[in-house]
């Protein structure tokens, strides 16, 4: 049965939506777990869509934890997994499981329960019923037919990993978000080529989460090594390299196909409208999951890497694009070659290079490539319900290379921010992909 965003984020239809979660009785427990995962994760993902502070780094940072969450909580109870603790920045050991027996699904649900209402407290009422009810309906399926004393057993677990990591997140430089992520006092550059306030909104004068970038990593050792080279030095004069990647931006901006226009809009994956970049791609995870019917422990495991590898690539780009603070091309564009010309894309409110989109995608296509391995081709149908086609890819790295030229499209970055956005974003995931999940 396929979940519709509005069925799960209203949980409206309750009936049909509780018999998708109330599996048969003589299902094995794995099943149940592997459903309390993926349930618990379609909300997220409307959640990430509803709630105000979540735009494209703060998301990548909370799937991180919840990814890490869910994987912990399964490798209490499994001698074939491995805690990440230990190979995560600063993450000290989970807590163990005392004595008596524990049910995985009741731990998995409680912690996942947790950590959403943990990470998710400042979303408005829908999406505060949607968690409660949520609470209601998974808990009641995990503990069908478990016996009370190993439920509240396995609940007070649960809830135990999820408060041990959501501690360690407290302490990451990301937990609080002030004025929606904007800067109350912001100083501008001086450079013709800095960056400048692109929209009229009074908040977005200033740079959005400028000290992102300064956030504790997952697995990366250090953010700047994980940067990005110089970009080609800023220049006006026609003729000039930088000029000509500017002008490959407007050229293909007056002369867009329908094709290019229908992927430009497949990648926006705006705040506010959508799971944002890093859930796209959790998104895609999920869709594969379904497929292929993934057991719990890889779905887990794979959602654990690839929110590292997300939530570091974040932190790398936000480090590099306050480095260099380089101007949007609507704002050169309009300086120096058309005044009247506008991107297909609303540009976002902070500097250039590299691309979030491109570096966040490098590193999502190359820590599932390693799981998954190369040429592993899929169909994306992430953005269905708001009326965009199913789009099919060959392997992972085709989708990620697409969802870069994407943004030259949307007319919002030039071509080189986005080649070298992937190449930063594949060398952080080289730490997310290194991770140890397997005993």
């Amino acid at each position: 049965m396929k979940l519709h965003r509005r069925q799960v984020l209203g949980l409206t239809a309750a009936a049909p939506f509780a018999l998708s979660l109330r599996p048969a009785r003589a299902a094995v427990r794995a099943d149940v777990s592997r459903e309390v995962l993926l349930t618990w994760h379609k909300l997220i993902l409307e959640l990430v869509r509803h709630t105000a502070t979540y735009v494209p780094p703060v998301a990548a940072r909370s799937f991180g934890y919840i990814g890490v969450i869910a994987h912990e909580a399964l490798t209490t109870g499994n001698p074939g997994l491995r805690s990440l603790a230990g190979q995560l920045t600063d993450l000290s050991p989970l807590p163990a499981r005392g004595e008596g027996d524990f049910d995985e699904p009741c731990v998995l649900h409680a912690a996942l329960n947790a950590a959403v209402q943990g990470l998710f407290a400042n979303t408005g009422p829908t999406g505060q019923r949607a968690m409660l009810k949520m609470a209601e309906i998974m808990g009641r399926s995990a503990r069908d037919g478990i016996a009370e004393e190993v439920v509240a057993r396995s609940v007070a677990h649960g809830e135990a990993v999820a408060a041990h990591v959501l501690a360690w997140a407290g302490t990451d430089g990301g937990a609080v978000i002030d004025n929606m992520g904007f800067p109350r006092d912001y100083t501008s550059g001086t450079r013709p080529q800095d960056w400048v306030p692109t929209s009229a909104i009074r908040l977005q004068q200033a740079p959005l989460l400028p000290d992102w970038g300064r956030n504790r990593p997952f697995a990366m050792p250090d953010t700047r090594a994980q940067g990005a080279p110089d970009h080609p030095a800023y220049d006006e004069a026609t003729g000039s390299v930088f000029r000509g990647f500017v002008q490959e931006v407007y050229d293909t901006g007056r002369a867009l196909t329908d094709e290019q226009k229908l992927v430009a809009r497949f990648w926006s994956d705006d705040a506010m409208l959508t799971p944002t970049p890093a859930g796209h791609w959790i998104s895609i995870v999920m869709q594969i999951a379904d497929r292929d019917a993934l057991p719990v422990e890889t779905i887990a495991s794979t959602l654990a890497k690839l929110g590292v590898a997300q939530a570091d690539a974040f932190i790398s780009c936000w480090s590099t694009k306050y480095r260099y603070n380089l101007l949007r091309p609507v704002t050169y564009i309009k300086r120096h070659i058309d005044k009247t010309w506008e991107p297909l894309l609303i540009t976002p409110p902070f500097p250039e290079y590299t691309s979030g989109h491109s570096c966040q995608s490098g590193a999502a296509s190359a820590v599932l490539t390693a799981i998954f391995g190369e040429d592993f081709a899929f169909d994306d149908a992430t953005h269905e319900d708001e009326g965009l086609p199913v789009r099919s890819f060959p392997s992972f790295r085709a989708a990620a290379e697409e969802a870069a030229i994407s943004r030259m499209y949307g007319g919002i970055h030039y071509r080189f921010s986005n080649e070298i956005g992937l190449d930063q974003g594949r060398a952080v995931a080289v730490h997310a992909a290194a991770l140890q999940t397997e005993a």
